[in-house]
C-alpha cells in the first residue's frame, strides 16, 4: 500500500525516507497540527519542549485513531519546534523516534520556528496518513 523511497544518489536520511508513494484509490487523512493541549484545552509542559512533544505525539495518536489509522500508516510529518537551537530540535526528535512515529520510515521535516499558535506552545506536528481498507473513517 505504501512504498517508501530512499534515493541512493542523495545523502541517506537517518530515520525517514525521502518520499512515500501511495497507489491511487487509497484513502488518505490530512491531519491538522497536533498541539500540546490536554482534553480541557490547557497547555501541557509549559516551557518544556520535550514534555510538549510527548503530549503532541499522544494527541496525534488520538487523531489517527479517530480516522481509523495509526503511526505505522503515516506518510509524512512536519515537526515544528519553537527554537533556533539544534540541541532543542534534537531533543524533540528523540521523542518522535521513541514514540514509534518515525517508524516506516516515513517522510518528515523538522523545523525550528519563531512561534506557534497557542501562548507558550513550543511543539506542533502535522501529518498525512493512509487510512487502511476496512476502517470506519
Amino acid at each position: 500500500m505504501i512504498k517508501r523511497v530512499t534515493v541512493p544518489s542523495l545523502f541517506p536520511p537517518p530515520t525517514y525516507s525521502h518520499a512515500s508513494v501511495v497507489e491511487a484509490g487509497t484513502k488518505l487523512a490530512f491531519l491538522a497540527g497536533s498541539v500540546p493541549l490536554d482534553a480541557d484545552g490547557k497547555l501541557v509542559g509549559e516551557g518544556d519542549p520535550v514534555r510538549q512533544a510527548e503530549q503532541v505525539v499522544a494527541n496525534l495518536v488520538e487523531q489517527l485513531r479517530a480516522v481509523g489509522s495509526d503511526l505505522a500508516h503515516l506518510l509524512a510529518t512536519e515537526v515544528y519546534v519553537v527554537s533556533s537551537e539544534p540541541a532543542v530540535l534534537s531533543a524533540v526528535w528523540e521523542v518522535v523516534e521513541a514514540s514509534g512515529l518515525s517508524t516506516g520510515p516515513h517522510s518528515s521535516t523538522l523545523l525550528g520556528v519563531a512561534c506557534l499558535g497557542y501562548t507558550g506552545q513550543l511543539v506542533e506536528i502535522t501529518a498525512t496518513a493512509v487510512v487502511p481498507d476496512g476502517s470506519r473513517a
